[in-house]
């Protein structure tokens, strides 16, 4: 059954969420979902990949303009196309880039949370988890190249990765900042940052919306590495080739030891997220911070 659908229809969501298991790599199975949900309007791809077969690595970058907004068409894309290479068995690694300049992801579309009913909101925070649970549990070597800015869900997308390379110009930033826009970040978006940067540092970000330069990223090891911009994909090939160098089964385990945990929260507790989501993001109170900051965008672009 098709994603949208089954949130539509409560009563097939248990039968849908039954579908997602981790196996011994810790790879969440759901390809059933996504691969069979197609969108009825084409519209201009907002991924692209590129897969090198004499090397087993695909890039993918994201080009959705003006920011790569993570919107649910642009999360269904991308899901499927992450599918797609993990079901081929001759990909090992995947580069996550943009192809916008100055912007890696500026995160989850605002819009997708302002004004939508309740079922919308619950069909997109389904995209947003099935982007993490994709990502969390590859047993792909993934690597972000992060060419830009990336706030908030390009932040959650960066850290989901095994490994991360910023671009050194500081008016960049990373960071999860929900907090400035009067969101929470929900327990998963938590919990994958403090497996990266620790537990204190973690509070003390998510609960003043930190954003950090690249220099403060690599200091608190939000991010592994970083580089000039015209060094940033040959620096995350030659990083990628050191990862591969492992064999596959002796990481995929490694990794799945690591995050089978945190995976696994998440997709026990997957239907009461979307509906604490539901609950928090149509609040009265919530959707008047988000208008306040929609207009503030606004005046900022006039």
């Amino acid at each position: 059954m098709a994603l949208r659908a089954a949130i539509r229809n409560k009563s097939a969501l248990p039968g849908l969420l039954s579908q997602l298991s981790c196996s011994s790599h810790g790879r969440v199975s759901t390809s059933s979902v996504f691969v069979a949900q197609q969108r009825k309007n084409s519209t201009t791809p907002k991924i692209s990949v590129d897969f090198d077969q004499s090397t087993g690595v695909a890039v993918m970058r994201m080009k959705s303009p003006p920011v790569n907004s993570l919107s649910l068409d642009f999360l269904t894309e991308f899901c499927i196309s992450v599918e797609k290479l993990e079901m081929d068995k001759s990909c090992r690694g995947l580069i996550i880039t943009s192809s916008l300049p100055k912007v890696f992801s500026a995160g989850l579309d605002i819009m997708e949370m302002y004004g939508k009913s309740p079922e919308r909101c619950g069909e997109f925070w389904k995209a947003v988890q099935e982007m993490w649970l994709k990502l969390y549990s590859s047993n792909m070597v993934t690597i972000a190249a992060i060419n830009g800015s990336s706030p908030a869900g390009g932040c959650l997308m960066s850290i989901t990765c095994d490994y991360r390379i910023m671009v050194d110009n500081p008016r960049y930033s990373i960071g999860l900042n929900e907090t400035q826009l009067g969101i929470v970040a929900p327990f998963w978006f938590k919990d994958t940052m403090s497996n990266t940067v620790g537990h204190r540092t973690t509070e003390m970000a998510l609960a003043l919306g930190l954003l950090y330069n690249p220099t403060e990223a690599l200091k608190i090891g939000l991010v592994d590495q970083i580089v000039p911009e015209d060094k940033l994909m040959a620096t995350a090939e030659q990083t990628m080739a050191k990862w591969l160098a492992i064999p596959d089964h002796a990481r995929q385990i490694t990794k799945s030891m690591m995050r089978k945990p945190t995976l696994d929260k998440l997709v026990s507790k997957r239907e009461a997220d979307i509906q604490n989501f539901v609950g928090f993001i149509t609040k009265d109170s919530i959707q008047k911070s988000l208008r306040v900051y929609l207009e503030m965008l606004k005046k900022r672009k006039a």
